[in-house]
């Protein structure tokens, strides 16, 4: 069926208009019920679920956590809070320390004014359809979907109400964890940092600090509505400048709740997911731990970097874009190492989620194992030009499937042969269509967008 409130990466809107608290806090009253539930037949056993809850640095954050809190102790669970933190550290401390299940308040890379629930199950990563689809139903009113045949979930009374337990300790051995894969120590390296005013602006610091770099860093100055704000990975200009104008070996840009990383090279170019799945793919490649010798990217990954991988005897399955079918492709088919040209890269040996810092680490490791730089590392991928295009529209179902949209598609396809390719595709997060041409020149792909676009907006489906 399709979602009527969670999209590709979880419950996600405006907060208070598509996301309101109460609806936070009836994602929590499911959460505290379906986990201290465990069926036989008709009896039930209840036992105490643990729940731990990390949020970002948006100011809705903070009363999208209390309800979400309220809703799991008045059902029985117990929620454990490590305060502002990352998407994969929440991952990380589901996985490593047996909770029921983890949950993040983000809206990722989107405006302050968003905001969104991401819920991770007990192997960290993200919950399935089904138990999804539950929830929903909950949010909708359908308790009967549920086997439930009174007004409401049955509430927790006298000990069975969850405590709220301080769990900045496990924020801390995330920490201790990423520190500990890094094999160098980077005293002789200069790094820039755009923590995005997000979810990472303490933690950045303090990994490679802890590692020795010398740092220079930017948007690490949150004040709940700058998050995003011309910084972080969807606003590179910043860090690019930064990098340059004092001669650093690396920059790491990030988004809202790091769970992707975006690099620049020592001349300020950008490194992007491509770039740093060629460099990673390569390092687990010559290590002989490349399962398959095979890389899991997206359909909206560069056909250069799809050639630069065959170069090297590197295959590349591509998937649907979204960080969500590129794990699921790596699971099924043991395969080691995938990501998103957006910077989700997913290291299956030390993460299930898309890891920015982690990313980072890495990087920077392998600038050290060979004694290179970024951009020599970068060098060998020749991206085709490529340009997207994002358009606001009223149904991106009717878009997608209309006629007239679906023969300018068609006709570009046609104008454009065998020398690059059209995308279009709706968001799974936002009411945007998005349009992407890959050509040999930027202008081709700017005039061909522009077609596209205006046969959208010629059938009305424009949203201003």
């Amino acid at each position: 069926m399709a979602n009527k409130y969670f999209g590709t990466d979880g419950f996600r809107g405006e907060a208070n208009i598509d996301l309101t608290a109460f609806q936070a806090y009836k994602v929590g009253r499911f959460l505290g019920w379906y986990y201290s539930s465990k069926f036989s037949g008709c009896e039930r056993e209840i036992y105490r679920p643990k729940i731990v809850i990390g949020k970002d640095t948006r100011r809705s954050s903070y009363m999208l956590e209390y309800s979400i809190v309220a809703g799991l102790t008045a059902s029985g669970a117990d929620a454990y809070l490590l305060h502002v933190t990352t998407t994969p550290s929440v991952s990380y401390v589901t996985r490593e320390d047996e909770f029921d299940c983890g949950i993040m308040i983000t809206a990722s890379h989107n405006p302050f004014y968003d905001n969104g629930i991401k819920i991770i199950n007990k192997y960290g990563e993200k919950l399935d359809d089904n138990t999804t689809e539950l929830i929903e139903e909950y949010l909708d009113g359908n308790l009967e979907e549920l086997g439930i045949v009174s007004e409401d979930l049955p509430y927790a009374q006298k000990e069975n109400i969850g405590c709220i337990i301080d769990y900045s300790s496990g924020r801390n051995r995330y920490l201790g964890y990423l520190i500990s894969i890094a094999s160098h120590s980077y005293k002789d390296l200069k790094i820039g940092l755009d923590a995005a005013n997000g979810a990472l602006w303490m933690i950045a610091k303090s990994v490679f600090s802890a590692l020795g770099a010398k740092l220079m860093i930017i948007g690490n100055e949150p004040d709940g509505t700058n998050i995003n704000k011309e910084c972080g990975s969807t606003h590179i200009e910043k860090l690019q400048k930064l990098v340059v104008e004092n001669h650093l070996d690396m920059g790491f840009a990030f988004d809202g709740d790091a769970d992707r990383c975006i690099a620049v090279d020592e001349n300020g170019d950008i490194v992007d997911g491509d770039k740093m799945l060629y460099i990673l793919g390569k390092r687990l490649k010559d290590r002989g731990i490349l399962n398959n010798d095979t890389v899991v990217a997206t359909i909206m990954s560069n056909t250069g970097f799809i050639s630069a991988l065959k170069d090297i005897g590197i295959n590349c399955v591509q998937t649907t874009v979204g960080d969500r079918f590129v794990y699921e492709c790596m699971q099924k088919n043991n395969y080691t190492l995938g990501g998103e040209q957006s910077g989700h890269i997913i290291l299956k040996k030390y993460a299930t989620t898309g890891d920015g810092l982690l990313t980072a680490i890495m990087l920077a490791e392998e600038v050290c194992d060979k004694k290179s730089t970024l951009a020599t590392l970068a060098s060998p991928v020749k991206l085709y030009p490529q340009y997207l295009k994002n358009v606001k529209v009223k149904n991106k179902d009717e878009v997608m499937n209309d006629e007239i949209v679906l023969a300018k598609l068609s006709e570009i396809e046609e104008k454009i042969g065998g020398k690059g390719r059209v995308l279009l595709r709706k968001s799974g997060t936002e009411p945007v269509i998005r349009i992407m041409l890959e050509v040999q020149s930027e202008e081709e792909a700017i005039a061909y967008t522009a077609e596209i676009e205006n046969a959208i907006i010629e059938r009305g489906y424009l949203n201003e």
